[in-house]
């Protein structure tokens, strides 16, 4: 049987992508209407958390609850991953208990070896390198307010980090453009930007990312495990904050996104994170669930199927 993983928006091709959005929007109106099936009766999630997070415990709980199944949170502490066990080896038991797995985590490596020990879907819910989950759900929001992302324009204001890389294999795998702003030393991984082609450009100028723009979105200037560098890096994305200014250069009906939490007046300020008319970052967090839950379904089904 061939096991299905998404480690990143590459192991699925634009045709499952566009599948699982679909079935996000599809879910999430179920869920609102009171008619969604414990489809996952009697399935177990195991949740390994290397890395705190609210949205991804909440929504991955949640989905695996709505659907009828339940989820297992281990954290460093609850794992012998903690106490130096090889990952291949925690991958071989825990994926012979449970029926998928969500690993949040340091770096890509991590997912990527206990993906290939594992006898169950293996989803990456991040690394330091991408955050696939997050961007399914901000492609679905996007569909939802604005209709298909082919073929629009989307920029990305502020660090060439993991949600800049995974928004360059979205504009891969949902063929759109990316204009990527980034501080001096701060730009996002060469070679993928390279493998990108002409969808993908980047400068050091927001103003030049957000011309024209249908989508801005952005991340907050010092992430998870850089609270040391916040000083500095302040100093350094000073200009880069998104708000109603930069918002002018955007096309008429952009939309702003951040995946949260906001430093509210860093990258992004107050006034247009609480501007209903531009910033969707509530629904944005919201299709995390929704968005995940369909793609599990997928990759449980393709894992059958295969």
């Amino acid at each position: 049987m061939a096991i299905r993983h998404f480690l990143s928006l590459r192991d699925l091709s634009p045709a499952e992508l566009a599948q699982v959005i679909d079935l996000a929007i599809e879910m999430k109106a179920a869920k609102r209407e009171g008619r969604q099936e414990p489809i996952f009766k009697g399935k177990v999630l195991g949740m390994i958390f290397e890395k705190s997070s609210t949205r991804t415990r909440v929504s991955f709980e949640a989905g695996m609850a709505q659907l009828g199944g339940h989820a297992i949170f281990l954290s460093s502490n609850d794992t012998q991953l903690g106490r130096g066990e090889p990952v291949e080896d925690s991958a071989r038991v825990i994926s012979r208990m449970v029926d998928i797995v969500m690993i949040r985590t340091h770096g890509q490596e991590i997912v990527e070896r206990f993906a290939a020990n594992s006898k169950v879907p293996v989803i990456n819910a991040l690394t330091n390198e991408y955050h696939p989950c997050q961007l399914l759900a901000d492609v679905q929001t996007f569909v939802e307010h604005r209709g298909p992302i082919k073929g629009k324009t989307v920029a990305w204001i502020g660090d060439g980090n993991n949600m800049c890389s995974s928004w360059i294999n979205a504009a891969i795998q949902f063929d759109f453009k990316l204009q990527i702003a980034t501080p001096v030393g701060y730009e996002p991984n060469a070679a993928l930007v390279a493998e990108a082609g002409d969808r993908v450009s980047v400068s050091n100028d927001p103003v030049k990312a957000a011309t024209g723009a249908d989508l801005v979105t952005t991340d907050v200037f010092a992430s998870m495990g850089q609270e040391a560098e916040q000083e500095e890096r302040l100093k350094h994305f000073a200009g880069f904050q998104v708000n109603h200014a930069l918002m002018a250069h955007a096309a008429d009906k952009a939309l702003f996104m951040h995946c949260l939490p906001a430093h509210r007046d860093e990258e992004v300020s107050g006034e247009l994170m609480e501007d209903e008319n531009i910033s969707v970052v509530w629904d944005e967090a919201e299709n995390r669930l929704h968005a995940q839950k369909a793609l599990m379904v997928f990759l449980l089904e393709a894992s059958k199927a295969g």
